[in-house]
């Protein structure tokens, strides 16, 4: 990672204010492609599940910012890359996809992706693309001749995402190894069709698109330009879009925007300012005054944060929501019906012991962990905390509403439906 440069370019100084660059194939002809024209650049989304997960937001948001600076973003879907799998930071081959696996996944992303950019035939809008328009359509002989003359094995052994598999003796497929060939016959092939002149990514991807600068200066004789972020982790050093329940979804299938709401509720303190600056639209001068709170207030700059990053993958309204229900859970103890929501035969429902249901309904990762925590008089049935580690459901819990609600602490809370 190279000392960003003060850039000259509107989107390019806001890359580097919001906490996003990393490096770049060439810091000064870079700043001046933004300067004169309106910008063309891609990133690539393999389709490797029906949604993208928080993971995935520094990129997204690189896109968002380059079009509120007026370039146009492409979002390249990985239809045929998906069916090889990305080897970078892996330590297992990917489960192949059918074909129609990859297209329906493929339509779950694209729902993330009209929350942040703005479709359409305009100068600057986005334009999804899927990389199996011509790479389905290769001739392997002719396309070894043409185009894997130009890569070096000696080369991608020292890839990190060939380098690392091997060092740890972990097997990788001649299919995978020809991921990064593909990924720079796109890049070409993006300049070729749609004048794009920069691939962005995150550092790990770091080779693979100077490969694909590189490529196009073989082919075709244009500079080609690479954009890199850092790669995401909390201040206490765990990978941003997993959680201990699992992967933090962007789609609202698969999370509910109250469980994203308080993913991001529950940052640590030492990230909120960067958390706010990378991942949100807020001004930058309040975004230093959230940050400079300390103590209590600082939950005040966290439930912010938690909203407007809510209001750009769920709309406005439903963090308002989400927010609404978070304060009427925390601050009043009411049976909010946003609350997370598990549903269970009420016939299996009376008569299991809490423990077991804790567990079932995903507030504990186990029985014997729900059992330490009514040990602790951490756990709450009905807002009531719970002293008998035998205790079983009754027809009473089960309250007006038709629910009983589950707790641990005051920020994780799941509402038991029987049908």
């Amino acid at each position: 990672m190279t000392t960003a440069p003060a850039f000259k370019s509107e989107f390019l100084r806001s890359f580097v204010a919001r906490g996003s660059y990393y490096a770049s194939t060439d810091d000064a002809a870079l700043d001046e492609l933004f300067a004169k024209e309106c910008v063309t650049a891609y990133i690539g989304f393999d389709c490797t599940a029906p949604s993208l997960h928080v993971g995935s937001l520094v990129q997204i948001m690189t896109l968002h910012r380059l079009q509120q600076t007026g370039h146009k973003p492409i979002v390249l879907m990985g239809g045929g890359t998906t069916k090889i799998g990305d080897p970078s930071g892996k330590d297992d081959a990917r489960q192949l996809l059918t074909p129609e696996k990859i297209a329906e996944n493929k339509k779950g992303i694209f729902q993330v992706f009209k929350r942040f950019l703005k479709f359409g035939d305009g100068p600057t809008d986005a334009v999804m693309i899927d990389n199996a328009d011509w790479l389905d359509r290769l001739e392997y002989i002719p396309f070894l001749r043409d185009v894997g003359r130009h890569f070096s094995v000696n080369r991608m052994l020292t890839m990190d995402s060939v380098k690392l598999r091997l060092e740890r003796d972990q097997p990788l497929s001649f299919l995978e190894f020809n991921y990064m060939i593909l990924q720079s016959y796109d890049f070409v092939e993006l300049y070729k069709r749609y004048g794009c002149r920069l691939q962005c990514g995150g550092s790990d991807q770091w080779g693979n698109i100077v490969s694909g600068t590189d490529l196009g200066r073989r082919l075709t004789e244009a500079q080609l330009f690479g954009l890199t972020s850092p790669l995401m982790t909390t201040a206490s050093g765990a990978k941003m879009g997993k959680t201990a329940a699992g992967a933090v979804w962007l789609n609202a299938d698969m999370l509910k925007p109250y469980d994203y709401w308080q993913f991001w509720r529950n940052t640590e303190d030492a990230d909120v300012g960067r958390f706010l600056r990378q991942f949100t639209d807020m001004p930058m001068d309040e975004i230093v005054r959230l940050e400079a709170l300390q103590g209590a207030e600082l939950n005040e700059a966290k439930k912010v944060l938690a909203t407007e990053a809510t209001a750009m993958a769920h709309g406005r309204e439903v963090a308002l929501e989400a927010a609404e229900t978070a304060r009427r859970t925390f601050e009043e103890g009411a049976m909010a019906e946003g609350l997370p929501t598990f549903e269970i035969e009420r016939a299996k429902l009376i008569g299991m012991p809490l423990t077991a249901l804790a567990h079932q309904a995903g507030l504990t990762t186990s029985a014997s962990e729900a059992r330490r925590f009514i040990q602790g008089g951490g756990l709450k049935l009905n807002d009531a905390p719970v002293a008998d580690v035998k205790a079983t459901v009754s027809a009473s819990d089960i309250t007006g509403q038709g629910v009983l609600k589950l707790s641990i602490g005051k920020k994780k809370h799941i509402l038991i439906k029987p049908v």
